[in-house]
């Protein structure tokens, strides 16, 4: 008896027509707050529902919004009710109006009227009971097809799709390759993207249309419950390996507030760009395990090296971190100002003109970083690395005494000096095969006798 009672509580519950998920109205302000850039749980609060609900409307879409929430979506078309006049009816039938009343002020047939209640309308001890958020949810309930996707009915246009994002890389022999473990493993596969298997296709099957499919269908098929054609572990076959999709509003929320238009790259010197005026460094962060880093700052026209020594702060790792505490890895923001502002001041003022580096969080206090040494910093436009491109090269050379995955913490000051040291006394192609530490003495013989008052022949 009391399995059967709680049975006939749930579907008493289940009668008033509420939906396991938001309604309508519900998802239609979620994927809106997610279109400004807000996290899951800030869109569930604005939309005014649990976090639960809200990831699992998140992760049943993929990371995108559906199509009918999509800020380029199609108006619905004037054959059928919309959430507005399902509100509308709602609000009349509670002030008592009758169904010819409700048709004439909505300028619907009173026909339409009854069969909206019929159909979406929900009974609860005998009482009609009709709400606009479950009558919504019941016509797009009702509205869905049950259409299978091209990949699901194509079976030769799902095996061309999945061997290319799927297949393992080999090498002549025709024996598979594999990389070695370090870290997370992660198979070497051909990694076709969606766009170049869509883009292959004619070229492939020139005479067979039905070989044919968009990209965004192969995303949705790997991302989108529901459109699952594909198998949802491909996904980590694509080069990001993401298993949902990021929301653009939410990648474009990522700048800096540190960063303003005065500072940023453009604003930059021209004398700069031709390297023939010394003084002008790039820097950034070789990163390494367990939350470890290096800096290095290099001389734009002598290609001169100097390495941060950024060691752990005491207290790191003796206890659980403490949101928005004090960085205790070795390369927060205030290390990395103070190991700079260490190194770069013992150069003379005429090799200290400006610094370029990207937008990480490690620069947040260049203000007091230009107020301690006089320099000023600049700042590289979003994912464009090619703008430090004499960091970028030198970070390469770097990573043959600093190798990708290896713990840069157990190297001492003295270590990194001696790196330094390695890397300037290497004849370079583009210095004329001088050294960077020829090329700095050089510049450094004029400063001299400048200031010791002895007069240079010409």
């Amino acid at each position: 008896m009391t399995i059967r009672r709680k049975r006939s509580t749930r579907a008493a519950l289940g009668s008033l027509g509420r939906p396991s998920v938001a309604g309508r109205a519900e998802q239609e302000l979620f994927w809106r707050a997610i279109a400004t850039g807000l996290s899951i749980e800030g869109a569930a609060l604005k939309a005014g529902v649990s976090e639960v609900i809200g990831s699992r409307l998140f992760r049943k879409a993929g990371g995108m919004p559906p199509s009918k929430f999509r800020p380029s979506a199609k108006p619905l078309s004037g054959r059928y009710l919309s959430f507005r006049e399902r509100e509308e009816i709602a609000l009349l039938l509670v002030e008592g109006h009758s169904l010819r009343e409700i048709g004439r002020r909505l300028g619907r047939d009173p026909s339409t009227i009854s069969r909206e209640l019929d159909r979406n309308a929900s009974t609860h001890a005998g009482k009609m009971a009709y709400r606009a958020t479950a009558a919504q949810w019941h016509a797009d309930r009702s509205a869905c097809r049950p259409k299978p996707t091209k990949l699901a009915r194509n079976t030769a246009l799902r095996t061309y799709v999945e061997d290319r994002l799927a297949g393992a890389v080999a090498a002549p022999s025709c024996a598979r390759v594999r990389r070695p473990s370090r870290g997370k493993d992660r198979r070497w596969v051909k990694a076709w993207s969606p766009e170049q298997i869509a883009g292959r296709l004619p070229i492939d099957f020139p005479d067979d249309e039905t070989m044919r499919i968009s990209h965004e269908a192969i995303y949705q098929a790997l991302y989108v419950q529901g459109r699952g054609a594909l198998r949802r572990e491909l996904a980590t076959c694509l080069r990001t390996g993401r298993v949902l999709r990021v929301p653009r509003a939410r990648s474009r929320k990522r700048s800096r507030g540190f960063v303003s238009p005065e500072i940023m790259i453009s604003e930059r010197p021209a004398e700069v760009a031709d390297r023939a005026v010394p003084g002008h460094w790039e820097g950034d962060l070789i990163l390494g395990a367990a939350s470890s880093a290096i800096g290095t700052l290099v001389e734009r026209t002598t290609r001169f090296t100097m390495l941060l020594h950024l060691p752990r702060l005491a207290g790191y790792g003796e206890g659980p971190r403490v949101d928005n505490g004090p960085s205790l890895s070795g390369h927060g923001a205030e290390a990395v100002r103070d190991a700079i502002a260490r190194t770069i001041i013992t150069l003379p003022e005429e090799l200290r003109r400006s610094l370029t580096w990207d937008q990480g969080v490690e620069m947040a206090q260049h203000s007091r970083l230009r107020i301690d040494t006089g320099i000023q910093v600049y700042f590289c436009d979003p994912r464009s690395p090619w703008q430090r491109g004499t960091n970028e090269n030198t970070n390469g050379l770097l990573r043959q005494y600093f190798p990708k995955g290896a713990d840069l913490s157990i190297y001492d000051a003295d270590e990194i000096a001696a790196v330094a040291a390695a890397l300037n006394s290497r004849p370079r192609k583009t210095l004329g095969w001088k050294t960077p530490a020829e090329a700095l003495d050089a510049l450094l013989i004029p400063v001299k006798r400048k200031r010791t008052g002895v007069a240079t022949t010409a």
